[in-house]
């Protein structure tokens, strides 16, 4: 403990006398290892650290497929949920939620708020504890049972101010009475994947139990509910999967009128916490290996400056070893100096990790799953002394190793001639430092071409026709709940009276709505039925996306109209039935065919047709993301088939959150107990689709302009370093009559010569790798050639700079003085 103590009093003595290499060094380490810290910390949260819940990694959620239809994933129906529990016997228990947005009103100001009801098995599955009352019981799922609800901790903590009375007492949900029966508590919430068709929601505000309805055990028409299952102990996946594909092939040959043989029904079994997580996986470990390609950099980097420092140390080394100083013992007192170099940018990085996922979570609320999990814990300050001592020994060992096996009597005799020796510019000593560079140069193009291609990518993304124009549109929810409106006459009549009022706004254009907003994550599908058209072998029905529309939607959306009209006053429920198709549903199913008069029916299929016809053709639009195409679709008036739950589309000429207050007021003109909620512009939310690529691409490009930082300083570094230990050879050859110009193309060319060859490395290291991201890409290759000539050209260029002005100054050597000085 005495060596080590003097040993690092030696190194702080050595870091004082050199203070620019120190923080120059330090700065370098804490930018590599404040990002790798900070990356490291979000996936230690999101990867290696459980969920929240009782036994999670036994926790899975369960999807409905049938890929011969295009349905990748969808939920079930209860006659599919006790199919499941009835016939798996993988499962210790099997929970059943559905979601929805109700609207609370009576005490405060109305408001809509995220709903779940949930079989009363479920909470306790995910091993719930309720902070006040009682959770459900199974006579609480009855049908006819006691209106109960549960509250989630934020609702009572924000509108019931975490009133210690609330049990017991009662609230109004659509119109309806409900009794309080217990509070969540603030440690436990719903993950968001088993909350389906909560418009909206970010979290579950209320949770009410599950009525199963006389039909519920043999319903097998709508598909609305997500299923938690959790596998009994011992039980792997692959068992649960096979015994499940067990299940639905016996469901495909027990009802093929439900599920064709086309369909190819399958239920897919998933970890809770990967599909929590979600694609983000594979971005996350993309950036890991980005910041880890950062330190690498910042690594060599500082080796180079320790190699450039060992120069200087030559006689220092050589004295140590004359006076009995082991080489073990030199390269211990280096490798600590290097460590604690390491560990003081490791304690800056860490400042640096906070700061980070500071941003993180300001800038990333919708693109980062389980955000409020993600801080720099324990784990991520152990990886952080653990990588710091791995990066000290890794760019102080070949230093080092360098400067202990120091030739003690050339050195002492080089040293009192003053001669550069074996240093000089063009000598083989300094190899070593050269490789250095054309190793972080060719690391530095293959970070760069893989920002670049994302960076393309989102670029190519932003200016995607979504097939509607979103400037100036103004959006919110309206829902049309309880007794009041269950009269379809009576919903319509509010819903027009409400579009007409908005028109009338100043700044008002159009008014519209429509069930299934463009990219809100709001669909809606179902199968159709062409008339005369003959289906192909084994095919039972085709899918479409329905979607019910009111005013002017598509004048507001500006939808083009291809053909035909659009709906009308005359489009009443007393009329025959009509309905508009996309180009992509007429070009499917009526090709080379006017689409104008043919005829659809959807719905049951079982039942007797009941015909609509096809009186417009629309232009295709991007519905889920802007990098995915969508299903077919067809629109159906509002004044033919009721819809309660409406997104209102407002175009203005004004900016249109100018006009959210006017809104609000034509809203509470209409109906004081509707809440006005879900109010964005149709901007933001084509913004906020992109959100997650946006992050990606933000850190990526902010990684990539670090490793251009540190290789652009990594160059200059051995170049205005080569100059100096070369200066005897420089002012030799302009005593032989060599030019400034001369001696300026010299040292350029050495430096150029690095780095090409760095670049031509990273370039072939580039082609491999980036095919690495290609499944992240949209509209742009892995090998796209405009990315890896403007990255090439951007570092050469770098390059060319970097080793202009150390050349600059070796123009400015006098040889007189650089040969006396020898």
């Amino acid at each position: 403990m005495s060596t080590l103590a003097r040993d690092l009093r030696y190194a702080f003595r050595a870091f004082g006398k050199s203070p620019a290499f120190s923080v120059a060094a330090i700065l370098s380490l804490a930018i590599g290892i404040g990002a790798t810290t900070a990356i490291f910390s979000i996936i230690s949260a999101l990867l290696l650290h459980p969920l929240p819940y009782k036994d999670a990694d036994r926790l899975v959620i369960m999807w409905n497929t049938s890929p011969g239809l295009g349905i990748t994933r969808d939920w079930f129906s209860s006659a599919q949920y006790f199919d499941i529990k009835n016939n798996h016997h993988g499962f210790e228990q099997v929970g059943l939620a559905i979601g929805g947005n109700y609207n609370l009103t009576g005490e405060g100001e109305p408001e809509r708020v995220g709903v779940v009801r949930v079989s009363s098995n479920l909470l306790p599955l995910l091993g719930a504890q309720p902070a006040q009352g009682r959770l459900f019981v199974p006579d609480d799922n009855r049908y006819g049972g006691p209106n109960v609800v549960i509250l989630g901790y934020g609702i009572w903590a924000r509108r019931y101010a975490s009133n210690p009375h609330m049990v017991g007492r009662h609230i109004t949900i659509n119109t309806h009475d409900y009794e309080v029966i217990g509070v969540l508590p603030k440690s436990f919430s719903l993950p968001r994947e088993v909350m389906p068709t909560l418009d909206g929601a970010e979290q579950c505000d209320l949770l009410l139990p599950m009525p199963q309805i006389p039909t519920f055990t043999t319903d097998r028409g709508h598909e609305d509910y997500n299923i938690v299952g959790k596998l009994k102990p011992g039980v792997t996946l692959e068992q649960a999967r096979a015994e499940m594909n067990t299940i639905t092939a016996r469901l495909r040959q027990d009802h093929p009128d439900v599920y064709p043989p086309n369909g190819g029904l399958t239920f897919v079994i998933l970890p809770l916490l990967e599909q929590v997580v979600g694609n983000v996986r594979h971005t996350l470990w993309l950036l890991l290996a980005a910041v880890g390609c950062v330190l690498l950099i910042a690594c060599v980097n500082v080796a180079n400056l320790l190699l450039s420092r060992a120069m200087g140390r030559q006689k220092e080394v050589a004295v140590r070893t004359a006076v009995g100083a082991s080489t073990g013992r030199i390269i211990r007192q280096l490798l600590t100096e290097s460590v604690l170099l390491a560990l003081c940018g490791g304690a800056l990085g860490v400042l640096f990790a906070f700061i980070s996922i500071h941003w993180t979570h300001v800038l990333g609320p919708n693109s980062v799953p389980r955000l409020a999990e993600i801080s720099v814990r324990g784990d991520a300050l152990l990886f952080t002394l653990l990588i710091s001592i791995a990066s000290g020994i890794l760019f102080g060992l070949a230093p080092a190793l360098r400067i202990a096996r120091v030739d003690v009597l050339t050195t002492l005799k080089d040293s009192e001639r003053g001669s550069a020796g074996a240093s000089a510019m063009w000598g083989r000593g300094n190899n070593l430092r050269r490789l250095l560079v054309i190793a972080e140069l060719a690391i530095s193009v293959v970070v760069l071409i893989v920002a670049g291609l994302l960076l393309r990518s989102f670029i190519r993304l932003q200016h995607v026709d979504p097939g509607f124009n979103p400037s100036n549109v103004l959006t919110l929810e309206l829902t049309l709940s309880g007794d009041k409106y269950k009269d379809p006459v009576v919903a319509r009549a509010a819903c027009h009276q409400l579009l007409d009022h908005l028109e009338q706004l100043p700044g008002a254009v159009t008014a519209g709505g429509v069930s299934s907003l463009p990219l809100s994550a709001m669909y809606a599908w179902g199968p159709i039925t062409v008339e005369g058209r003959i289906p192909p072998l084994g095919e039972k029905f085709i899918n479409a996306d329905e979607r019910v529309v009111a005013g002017h939607y598509f004048e507001t959306m500006q939808i083009p109209l291809l053909k035909g009209r659009f709906f009308n006053d005359q489009d009443t429920v007393d009329k025959l039935p009509v309905a508009i198709v996309d180009e992509f549903m007429a070009e499917q199913l009526w090709p080379n065919q006017d689409p104008l008069g043919k005829r659809v029916s959807f719905g049951d299929l079982a039942a007797k047709p009941v015909w609509t016809t096809v009186v417009g053709v629309v232009g295709r639009i991007r519905q889920d993301t802007l990098d995915a195409d969508s299903r077919i679709a067809l629109y159906m008036p509002h004044s033919q088939y009721i819809s309660r739950l409406l997104n209102i589309v407002l175009r203005t000429t004004v900016n249109p959150e100018s006009l959210t207050s006017a809104v609000s007021h034509e809203l509470h003109e209409v109906d004081r107990d509707l809440p006005l909620y879900g109010v964005v512009t149709m901007d933001q939310r084509v913004a906020e689709s992109l959100s997650r690529r946006r992050f990606t691409a933000v850190l990526l490009a902010m990684f990539a302009a670090f490793a251009l930082a540190l290789a652009a300083i990594g160059i200059y570094g051995v170049m205005a370093y080569l100059v100096i230990q070369g200066a005897r050879e420089i002012g030799i050859r302009m005593a032989l009559g060599a030019t400034q110009p001369n001696v300026l193309r010299l040292v350029v060319r050495q430096g150029m010569t690095l780095a090409l060859t760095g670049v031509a490395i990273g370039l072939i290291a580039a082609l491999v790798f980036s095919r690495l991201v290609s499944g992240l890409l949209f509209g742009v290759k892995s090998t796209d050639p405009l990315t890896f000539t403007l990255v090439a050209v951007l570092l050469t260029i770098v390059a060319l700079i970097a080793s202009y002005i150390p050349a600059r100054r070796a123009t400015r050597i006098d040889p007189m003085i650089s040969l006396r000085s020898e």
